[in-house]
């Protein structure tokens, strides 16, 4: 008697195929990712801006008679005079302070300034702090001494936030010119967000999704890259005004504290403590100092009102988000925090409101006693 050959079970041989398929799809999305992944930030960046102007452009093309290729063009060319210009600024106030201090420590003028006496006078830190100034600006190399050992450290931390600084500002430029490219085309773009959201959830709940993390993306980037700018800008402008030295590091400072998220207070006070020191408390001083604080504490006038604009999301998530995607994931972090923060926020809240069907009731025999 011939042996039968073996035959695989038929459920065994779907399974086997749809185990092949699942593989090489995933071999397929792990290479496409590799091959994608070193554009990913760049990409990022670029759809976060081209959400964020989008407005801006339908504006302008509406102006230019529905032209949005040339709206899209005067929008880069905007963003980049934005960016340019006060880096430029910022970048000669560098050059300018350390030269000035290289020339002052070469020529051997580099001193610090006795302390005013009414530094001593200050409730509580006066005393320490006019004591340790007092003994700096008698004994210059005592001074380096004690600096010497913090400078070491910081120095390794400036120079590797300053690489870090140059190359996010080359991602930058690059981004907002995609960005632009992407909002020549933003109709297209809209729907196929909106198609892509609706295979993922689905047909109804797909263009809220859209919808919701394009103005969870607008709201971030007023309520916290906005609100930093225009506190960089009132600090900045009292800076220059009162004449303090290395104003456009101070500003810059002032601008990276507010994107992440820390008071702007850290930089503001002890600016205001210099301008009492050096310029004694007349009433340019006095205005200096009431124009920077207000300008520290804006923020807490200004989140609540940029921060959740627009969004149905209430703004602790959106805050929440925003500083949680800054701890994982740095400055990009800031605006695919809230967004998937978001989303999530939204299927829950979705799937707790949607109302759960009654259980049906149960049908109790009742037994009758025989006769």
């Amino acid at each position: 008697m011939a042996d039968k050959p073996f035959m695989a079970p038929k459920g065994g041989s779907e399974l086997l195929e749809v185990l092949i398929r699942a593989g090489l799809i995933v071999v397929l999305a792990t290479t496409c990712y590799e091959i994608f992944h070193p554009f990913l930030n760049l990409m990022l960046w670029s759809v976060i801006l081209a959400v964020t102007l989008y407005p801006l452009n339908q504006l302008l093309a509406a102006k230019l008679g529905g032209r949005p290729g040339w709206a899209a063009i005067i929008v880069v060319v905007l963003g980049l005079a934005c960016l340019m210009v006060p880096l430029s600024l910022l970048g000669a106030s560098i050059v300018e302070s350390v030269h000035g201090s290289m020339q002052s420590f070469e020529s051997g003028r580099f001193e610090i300034p006795a302390p005013p006496a009414s530094v001593e006078a200050w409730p509580l830190i006066g005393p320490p702090i006019y004591q340790v100034w007092s003994h700096a600006s008698e004994n210059l190399s005592w001074a380096f001494q004690q600096l010497m050992p913090h400078l070491k450290v910081w120095s390794r931390v400036v120079l590797h936030q300053a690489a870090g600084i140059g190359a996010g500002i080359v991602v930058f430029v690059l981004a907002l010119l995609v960005a632009g490219v992407v909002m020549t085309h933003g109709a297209s773009g809209q729907r196929t967000a909106v198609a892509i959201a609706t295979r993922l959830f689905s047909p109804r709940r797909g263009p809220q999704i859209a919808h919701l993390c394009t103005t969870t993306i607008r709201a971030v980037a007023q309520g916290v890259v906005g609100i930093a700018f225009i506190q960089m800008l009132l600090i900045g402008v009292g800076l220059v005004v009162m004449g303090i030295p290395a104003a456009g590091v101070i500003a810059l400072l002032v601008l990276l504290l507010g994107i992440m998220q820390l008071p702007v207070l850290l930089v503001a006070v002890p600016v205001v403590i210099y301008a009492f020191a050096h310029y004694g408390t007349g009433p340019s001083t006095i205005i200096f100092t009431v124009w920077t604080l207000l300008a520290g504490v804006a923020e807490h006038v200004l989140k609540p009102l940029l921060l959740g604009r627009g969004v149905a999301v209430p703004m602790p998530v959106i805050l929440i988000g925003a500083l949680g995607g800054m701890v994982t994931s740095g400055i990009i972090g800031l605006f695919i925090g809230p967004v998937i923060l978001a989303v999530g926020y939204e299927l829950f809240m979705g799937w707790v409101r949607h109302p759960v069907p009654e259980p049906e009731a149960p049908v109790v025999a009742e037994l009758l006693p025989a006769d």
